[in-house]
């Protein structure tokens, strides 16, 4: 059973991997040592490698975002790597910041940064109905794809929620001069799906069953969830599209009735 603390904070959970996958890493080297004196044990990059390994194991055995593996296994080879090198501190509070502008809180909202690429946005374009409406982009990141749909429908309204301050910049810059588009730095969580007759959604497995949960309260009857490679747990969808991309993207459609 996953542990509930670890799913509600996945750097704790991440922060354990790492502890982990140093403490096994101990071990190893310190029991290999008494046995060999063999060279490989002090070349501290080869012992990043194993470290990085064994915490990506430990995050799958604790069932962590899979996005959380490669971090895992390149963090303390990075660490090693820049360890030495002549770099102003200033630099790597720089290349914080940035990330920070970027991802924002990921930790906490457990959705990553996604772009959606242009064989999805034509293929979600065929999906807005035919007539004038409004449409909700849940996380539109740098705002590509409200750009792109925004040019080729006009007649339709588009809005897009990001809550990471430099790609909410960068897509109220991409969007600029568009009178149908409008970008807004916020949670969505804190935004009604009402009045939209399409929601795109991009995000992870971990938020799908509260989204399904604020969809089937909020929207329209008749309204469309479109879901970028994440499905609803245990609720089938409507239907499936198969993308004609490299990375093999499905759309899952709902339509979701409103409870009671």
């Amino acid at each position: 059973m996953r542990n509930s603390s670890l799913e509600h904070s996945p750097l704790k959970g991440a922060l354990l991997a790492q502890l982990g996958g140093a403490a096994a890493t101990f071990l190893f080297v310190a029991g290999l040592s008494r046995l060999s004196s063999a060279d490989f044990l002090r070349i501290p990059l080869l012992i990043a490698l194993l470290q990085g390994g064994l915490a990506a194991m430990i995050a799958l055995k604790l069932k962590a975002p899979r996005w959380w593996i490669p971090i895992h296994l390149v963090f303390m080879p990075l660490v090693v790597l820049v360890h030495g090198l002549d770099i102003a501190p200033g630099w790597f509070l720089a290349a914080f910041v940035l990330l920070l502008l970027v991802f924002w809180r990921t930790d906490a909202s457990r959705v990553p940064l996604y772009l959606t690429n242009r064989a999805t946005a034509d293929a979600l374009l065929e999906l807005l109905p035919a007539v004038p409406c409004h449409i909700l982009d849940l996380g539109c990141g740098d705002g590509g794809l409200l750009r792109r749909l925004a040019l080729a429908r006009p007649d339709c309204l588009f809005t897009g929620i990001e809550h990471a301050p430099l790609t909410w910049l960068v897509a109220r810059l991409r969007c600029a001069g568009l009178p149908n588009v409008t970008i807004l730095r916020r949670d969505f969580w804190t935004v009604s799906f009402g009045g939209h007759a399409v929601v795109y959604a991009f995000l992870s497995p971990a938020p799908m069953p509260r989204l399904w949960v604020k969809a089937q309260r909020e929207m329209s009857p008749g309204a469309l969830l479109v879901s970028n490679s994440f499905a609803v747990p245990e609720q089938p969808a409507d239907a499936t599209i198969e993308v004609a991309d490299r990375r093999n993207t499905r759309l899952f459609l709902y339509h979701p009735v409103p409870d009671g």
